[in-house]
């Protein structure tokens, strides 16, 4: 089986949300390195909310584009640190970055990043899409197509797709599947609106799931009914 993984940087960055928090990381690789067990493929891509947030700037005055390239410069950031913590724990892996970094994280390429996991590494997708106005969720899912993977695993802090937030909302009630439409209909969040219709345009699933739940990676790859599978209707 072939996953794309959506991390947010937030998840990086721990309780806090902000910069790195190597428990987290180690953790990530501990899970990752599971997976690899039942030689399951993988790419990531990672957020870089943790070390860039551009909204603050862009109400200040900053311009959008200039904030988006920071953000990507961002993600290659935490795309380096998560390669060094995959390094550590002996599980071979390969950086990309949708802009070439010479020196730093080689310019991605459909072709190669596919060839690096039939190979067994873990690829490690960074820079978004090389675009500002685009989110990395919209990455996930764009590279997700391209990949040709069996399904996007998005990690939340939450343990699926619930009818409202069950933070605010105790009584929420949790999708164990839900289709795009209902998605877009009920104005539910999971992703953006790009990246939604992208998958339901593609048929990709999309699996939401609490990333801190030891085990869900390797319960996912063996077909396990963890958290909330997003499909095609009908």
């Amino acid at each position: 089986m072939r996953f794309l993984l959506k991390l947010s940087g937030e998840a990086l960055g721990g309780a806090a949300g902000f910069g790195l928090e190597p428990e987290v990381l180690g953790f990530i690789c501990n899970e990752i390195s599971e997976l690899r067990r039942q030689q399951g493929e993988l790419a990531i891509v990672l957020g870089g909310g943790n070390l860039f947030r551009g909204q603050h700037l862009a109400a200040s005055g900053m311009d959008r584009v200039v904030g988006d390239r920071m953000g990507m410069l961002a993600t290659v950031m935490n795309g380096l640190a998560l390669c060094d913590f995959l390094d550590q724990q002996g599980i071979a892996n390969q950086l990309f970055s949708s802009v070439a970094i010479p020196s730093l994280a080689a310019g991605y390429h459909r072709d190669e990043a596919r060839a690096a996991m039939a190979e067994g590494k873990v690829v490690v997708l960074s820079g978004g899409t090389g675009n500002p106005f685009f989110t990395t969720d919209t990455a996930a899912c764009l590279r997700g197509v391209e990949l040709g993977v069996d399904a996007v695993l998005k990690a939340t802090n939450v343990d699926g797709v619930y009818d409202a937030d069950p933070k605010q909302h105790p009584d929420a009630q949790k999708f164990d599947e839900i289709s795009y439409d209902e998605v877009l209909n009920r104005e539910l969040g999971v992703m953006d609106l790009t990246a939604i219709v992208l998958c339901k345009e593609n048929k990709l699933p999309l699996v939401v799931f609490d990333m801190q739940s030891a085990g869900a990676l390797v319960a996912l790859a063996n077909g396990g009914r963890v958290g909330t599978r997003v499909v095609a209707a009908g």
